[in-house]
């Protein structure tokens, strides 16, 4: 029990320590706000005096406090003038209030929004600089629910609930001191209800809590769902799975349902149980002052005035009672949040990182090991000098480490053993914006944001000129294509470029590569999807973008790396062979079986046999 206590006692210091990072920048706004909070709680408790006056001092017969003397006069226009006294400080009294109303509901909605506005973009910013081995593990769609959901739900209860705490808490504060100072016994009744109140409050709230985390988790589970449905349609058409898609989204809404109408179960429960122990107070004190006008000891004034602050009493006491539910929920969408920014698994950085200018594109890989799990290797002992300017391609069966290796250049992710060098220097000791800017890549399967098509070829320089643009473009053997489309350069491609052909998508995601202009070329498997004249189109593109680069090509059909300069068989996660295509096949092992395989695989499919 108690390390589960010290971890409860941690996770709380963390969402404690998190929501004070976020509102310190703001906190002479919170000041203002604070002060705007006291005059209105101050004007709100000043409120029944008037009506206090106008029923003792005017419509009744009782002096004046000692503190009023003033205002009598030896004329019958005595009780007229406090009358209007009394009235105008109603008036101003509302008014006073109201103005601080005004200023503090502003100001905490501008604190709640530049605060949501900042959270979201750190953890966006975080979430940016996670290893990829992050985003193996988590789904897309849960993330994106902490972003958006869980956000705007601190949001509300920062803009609206947290400061009310706060307003709510004076006024209780305020109206027990003014309830002690007119009758101690009826404010010693308040009192004695007020704990039975809040021990239901504290016990309801762990209930709502737990059933508020499960809504949250149920919500990010349909928001994945969708998510995925959404991004998979070509794939979900193509198989006519329609029906099955529509299934699991029922399947994860109703458990949304469920888990959404049990929260309301409780949070129902709450404003009856509140509402009755109120009712049962007031009717006592109504009965007890009724029999005390009666008797002479107190005026009429001071009983409204009493069963005035009573009411505002338990108003705020209500309210912080209906407010645990949205405690619950912040504290819940506040405990994601931290989750993703507690996350270690960053790409660690050097303060005093080198930035490297133009790198010559020597790369060493010194006994690299590497999983995705500490239960599977996926590379082991992986020992290779790649030399600048030099063309090496990779192969090997599916699920070998092929990628990996590309993916462990860019610090994708970080080697479990070993290390890696570029140009004689440990990849670690860069900074790795700037590493990855000498890395330039192209992909099996090009992804072209919704945009223009210069947009998207400018992509890794925003800066690109329009004559930049165009000249890549025509290097990538882009510029034919790109000018038949409608609006040419400015022609805005579909989300992920599906508006265009898979060749056109690859030579557009060249021309990026192009304009990239960085010493290192990854090429991972740029033409496994594409047709036979695509694939020709492409290999021609990519022969002006190899010029004087340090070129890594990845690759399932092995024509695509037959002119290589040196190629790397990779097996069972290490170097099996490496030499020229010609010196591969004389051995006659691995790669040459390989090539035979696929050489016999190729003529199959291109000469079928009729029958």
């Amino acid at each position: 029990m108690k390390p589960l206590t010290a971890e409860k006692e941690k996770s709380r210091k963390n969402l404690t320590k998190l929501v004070f990072q976020q509102v310190y920048p703001y906190r002479k706004w919170l000041l203002l706000i604070f002060f705007a909070m006291i005059v209105q709680t101050l004007m709100d408790i000043a409120t029944p005096w008037p009506l206090k006056v106008v029923i003792d001092n005017v419509i009744g017969n009782h002096a004046l406090p000692s503190w009023l003397q003033w205002l009598n006069s030896s004329t019958g226009e005595s009780k007229l003038k406090i009358a209007a006294i009394a009235s105008l400080s109603l008036i101003i009294i509302t008014v006073i209030g109201a103005l601080a109303s005004y200023v503090y509901s502003y100001f905490t909605e501008s604190v709640a929004q530049y605060v949501a506005n900042d959270v979201r973009q750190e953890v966006y910013h975080h979430l940016q600089r996670l290893s990829l081995g992050y985003y193996d593990t988590h789904q897309v769609g849960k993330i994106l629910s902490t972003i958006t959901t869980d956000v705007s739900t601190m949001q509300d209860f920062v803009s609206s609930t947290l400061l009310s705490i706060v307003v709510d808490a004076m006024t209780i504060i305020g109206i027990l001191s003014l309830m002690f100072f007119i009758n101690w016994s009826f404010a010693l009744l308040a009192i004695a209800v007020t704990p039975f109140l809040l021990v239901f409050v504290f016990r309801f709230k762990k209930a709502v809590k737990r059933s508020t985390r499960e809504v949250r988790k149920d919500e990010s589970e349909m928001l994945a769902v969708l998510q995925q449905g959404l991004e998979s349609i070509r794939v979900i058409n193509a198989f006519g799975t329609q029906q099955t898609e529509e299934d699991r989204l029922k399947k994860v809404s109703m458990e949304t349902v469920h888990a959404a109408l049990k929260t309301r179960r409780l949070k129902a429960l709450v404003s009856p149980v509140v509402s009755i122990v109120v009712t049962l107070c007031l009717a006592l004190v109504l009965w007890k002052g009724s029999s005390l006008v009666l008797a002479g000891v107190m005026t009429v004034g001071s009983l409204t005035v009493l069963i005035t602050y009573l009411t505002k009493f338990f108003s705020p006491v209500k309210d912080l009672a209906k407010m645990t539910n949205a405690v619950a929920q912040a504290t819940v969408a506040l405990e994601r949040i931290q989750q993703i920014l507690s996350t270690d698994d960053v790409i660690p950085e050097k303060p005093n990182a080198l930035v490297p200018q133009k790198l010559n594109g020597e790369i060493i890989f010194d006994n690299v090991s590497f999983g995705y799990n500490h239960s599977v290797t996926v590379l082991k002992n992986i020992n290779l000098k790649i030399n600048p300017g030099e063309r090496i391609g990779i192969c090997g069966q599916t699920g070998c480490g092929k990628s990996t290796i590309a993916g462990l250049i860019s610090r994708f992710y970080d080697p479990s053993g070993g290390k890696i060098l570029i140009d004689e220097i440990d990849i670690t000791d860069y900074n790795l914006e700037a590493l990855r800017k000498q890395v330039g890549f192209v992909l099996q399967d090009t992804f072209l944001f919704y945009g223009s098509v210069a947009e998207n070829i400018a992509y890794g320089k925003p800066a690109a000129t329009e004559e930049e643009i165009r000249n890549a473009a025509r290097l990538a053997d882009a510029e034919e294509f790109i000018l038949k489309m409608p609006e040419g350069y400015n022609t805005l491609v579909g989300e992920r470029g599906l508006t265009l052909s898979g060749g056109q998508r690859q030579r557009i995601g060249i021309a990026r590569a192009v304009i990239r202009n960085s010493p290192i070329l990854v090429l991972d498997e740029p033409t496994s999807a594409l047709d036979s004249e695509s694939e020709k189109i492409v290999i021609d593109a990519l022969e002006k973008l190899m010029e004087g680069k340090t070129v890594i090509t990845i690759a399932h059909r092995l024509s695509t790396i037959r002119n290589s300069d040196r190629i790397i068989v990779i097996k069972d996660g290490v170097i099996e062979e490496e030499g020229s295509h010609e010196e591969l096949i004389t051995y006659g092992k691995f790669y040459s079986e390989l090539y035979q395989a696929r050489t016999r695989t190729n003529i199959s499919i291109n000469n079928p046999v009729s029958k």
